[in-house]
């Protein structure tokens, strides 16, 4: 029977060591965009990058880097917690059911909430709109040891407002040197910016917003004025293409990520941040007091009652 056990085991060690052979090693550089003229028509948002296995394959590589994202995003977090500056900010940004929540539910779903800080920006309140555009942005960077996640984000501001005409060509030209410095900012002071530009075609939104419409648990996510915002789709399509070309710096480079396929998308980013927080190689830190000291008040105290 022990023969029995120790040979599953080892075949389920094996699978799950073969699943995450096929998770592309260089996600990140295999979604980064060129420097440079943009042209979203040349990506495939039904493709795959990196990646040769098909959903199943896909879904069990994702579950696959939950350990080892956890582990790497709770060193981050204890990091900060004793001193560190350091901390990661992932900005998504995408159409209309591009899938940002998603990416929230499912991948940053494996790591332990507590290191981590969404924050979704949308129209501008009364309040906020009394300041600069990035004065509600920089109230909501993350802290140190810090996983930032900005389910759409600062580039509302140059995207929306470009496309309905709200502020004039001239200031969402400032407006993007702006973003660069902020950027480059929090590049400096220890932050790094990892920015997905979720990528779906118009059909597979159409899709998406009716599958909305078509299931009663979902009618809650539907709005009308998605329909409207679909008129203009050539118009966002112009606006992204100008914001990631002069946003697309070395220091915070932009990643196209195919997104008419979820499970890839999931996948992707999943990656993009086990790569990201490799890189940064948070380490565990050692204690501020004497380790045998405490152990021998633990082992000498009397029987608590």
């Amino acid at each position: 029977m022990a023969k029995k056990t120790t040979k599953k085991k080892a075949t389920k060690k094996a699978t799950k060591k073969d699943t995450r052979d096929q998770v592309p090693a260089e996600t990140r550089q295999a979604l980064r965009l060129p420097r440079g003229p943009v042209d979203l028509a040349s990506y495939d948002t039904n493709g795959k990058p990196g990646f040769s296995g098909g959903k199943q394959e896909g879904k069990a590589a994702l579950a696959a880097l939950g350990g080892e994202l956890s582990d790497l995003q709770e060193r981050l977090f204890a990091e900060g917690r004793s001193g560190g500056t350091r901390s990661l900010l992932l900005v998504l940004q995408g159409m209309d059911t591009s899938g940002k929540g998603g990416i929230v539910r499912h991948t940053l779903g494996l790591v332990d909430p507590q290191g981590v800080h969404v924050k979704s920006f949308k129209q501008p309140t009364r309040a906020e709109l009394r300041h600069d555009f990035l004065w509600r942005v920089e109230r909501e960077l993350p802290k140190p040891g810090m996983i930032g996640v900005f389910d759409r984000s600062h580039y509302e501001d140059v995207l929306v407002a470009r496309v309905h005409g709200t502020v004039s060509g001239r200031d969402v030209t400032q407006r993007y040197r702006q973003i660069n410095e902020l950027e480059k900012r929090l590049v400096d002071s220890g932050t790094v910016v990892v920015k997905c530009m979720l990528h779906i075609s118009p059909e597979e939104q159409r899709e998406r917003l009716l599958a909305r419409l078509d299931d009663p648990e979902k009618l809650w996510k539907f709005n009308p004025g998605d329909v409207d915002e679909r008129r203009r789709w050539s118009d966002y399509v112009a606006a992204y293409e100008k914001a990631l070309e002069r946003t697309n710096t070395e220091h915070a480079p932009w990643l196209v990520v195919p997104s008419d396929r979820k499970w890839y998308r999931n996948l992707a980013v999943a990656n993009v941040l086990r790569e990201t927080l490799a890189e940064m190689d948070p380490h565990w830190p050692g204690p501020d007091f004497d380790v045998a000291e405490q152990r021998r008040r633990l082992l000498e105290e009397e029987p608590l009652r």
